[in-house]
């Protein structure tokens, strides 16, 4: 009887010991975890002072709203999700013709920002000028050189919205086939890295002879 009570009994505090084992070792990792996540949430600054996103925006969808050459009066929308973890906010967005046998040039004074996308418009966002080494210029700049085009969103888009850039081309290309056109976004902060997000891809289609 006093040989099955102890053992009983060490069994018994067997099973107590190994719960609080497996106890220690939840809590054990919670903590790493935890403290994983925080890091997680604090790496958008390195050591050098460079502010990266935790998780970068996405190209959505790049259209355009005539498709055929030499036409006036088209919009090309890029539009980019910013998400809910993205650790900063969007502060600016480059956009660089990469491919495409013409030089589209853009009326800088009529690019705008909105809240949603090309067939479901919300409000209205703010852009604002900006500076360069060697002038002041506005915050929609082009480079004939490199084909690009900057702009500064004033304030800073928070994350979880979904954004479009309205570009308004002087003149579609006179060149029909594929442009590609790179996005690069940059977070808020003075050494903002820059995220390519990819190409936004327009067609356009030479459907006749033009007389003019």
């Amino acid at each position: 009887m006093r040989i099955a009570f102890l053992l009983g009994t060490a069994i018994a505090f067997l099973a107590r010991v190994r719960r609080t084992q497996r106890a220690l070792c939840a809590i054990a990792c919670t903590a790493v975890l935890g403290s994983y996540t925080q890091e997680l949430s604090q790496a958008v600054q390195l050591r050098d002072g460079k502010v990266y996103f935790v998780q970068p925006p996405q190209l959505v969808n790049a259209v355009t709203t005539y498709k055929d050459t030499y036409v006036w009066g088209a919009t090309y929308y890029f539009t980019i999700s910013l998400p809910e973890n993205a650790g900063e906010p969007l502060q600016q967005i480059t956009i660089n013709q990469r491919e495409g046998v013409d030089r589209v040039r853009f009326d800088l004074k009529d690019t705008s920002a909105f809240e949603g996308t090309s067939s479901n418009k919300g409000q209205k966002l703010a852009l604002k000028d900006v500076t360069s080494d060697r002038a002041e210029r506005s915050a929609f700049t082009g480079d004939r050189k490199t084909k690009t085009l900057s702009l500064t969103f004033d304030p800073p888009v928070s994350p979880g919205r979904i954004v479009t850039i309205a570009l308004k081309p002087v003149q579609n290309p006179t060149v029909a086939g594929v442009y590609l056109f790179g996005v690069t976004a940059f977070p808020a902060g003075e050494q903002a890295h820059g995220q390519f997000l990819g190409y936004g891809r327009l067609q356009f289609y030479n459907f006749g002879p033009r007389f003019f």
